[in-house]
């Protein structure tokens, strides 16, 4: 690293032993992509009322060409609903006592920096798939009673399809002139519109 690591400790006092875990935890971050530029480290114990013991939020920024990447862990809330009265209901915020802990909060929060390092430097590589663009048309013909119609495809093409390939769509409600886009497939008798989406 080009920055030297930075570690802050809010609301709570410093400790060695969680210093040298992250230290640690951020030597195996280079192992996962090796062109972090800096990392900030933010181990806090955040002020909330009707708690009790310690709830850790960890926070890693890391500094990479191109821009930062943020990884947390903070403690999820789940709400509880208790009956108080008939009418009436009152929720409690429980936090997983899993960030009790706060070496699990800091191997947790170093997991997320992992897994986004990795996604990251995987973009960069161009490993990531690229989605084509889907062919487009418009409905042509449309039969009703079987089920089935005909996309024309912006090059002209005629392509069967039946109301099993819509996605997300009932076969009714379309219209001759809807906007298609689909995925052709080879079929039966030739080739025909699959997974069609209307636009």
């Amino acid at each position: 690293m080009e920055i030297p690591l930075q570690i802050a400790f809010r609301d709570m006092d410093p400790s060695p032993a969680v210093e040298a875990r992250i230290r640690e935890e951020v030597e195996k971050l280079s192992e996962f992509y090796d062109q972090i530029i800096g990392c900030r480290v933010m181990v806090e114990i955040p002020h909330q009322h009707r708690q009790t013991g310690n709830r850790f939020h960890i926070r890693i920024y890391l500094t990479v060409p191109g821009g930062e990447i943020v990884a947390k862990q903070e403690p999820s809330l789940h709400a509880t609903v208790q009956d108080v009265e008939v009418e009436q209901r009152k929720k409690e915020q429980e936090v997983t006592a899993a960030h009790k802990d706060i070496f699990v909060a800091i191997r947790d929060a170093f997991k997320a920096a992992r897994r986004q390092l990795q996604d990251f430097g995987r973009e960069q590589r161009g490993e990531v798939k690229r989605h084509e663009n889907r062919p487009r048309g418009a409905i042509s013909q449309l039969f009703p009673e079987k089920g089935l119609g005909f996309i024309e495809t912006v090059e002209g093409e005629e392509l069967y399809f039946n109301k099993d390939s819509l996605l997300n769509n009932s076969f009714v409600t379309l219209t001759v002139g809807t906007a298609v886009d689909f995925v052709a497939k080879m079929g039966d008798k030739g080739l025909q519109a699959s997974s069609v989406r209307v636009l």
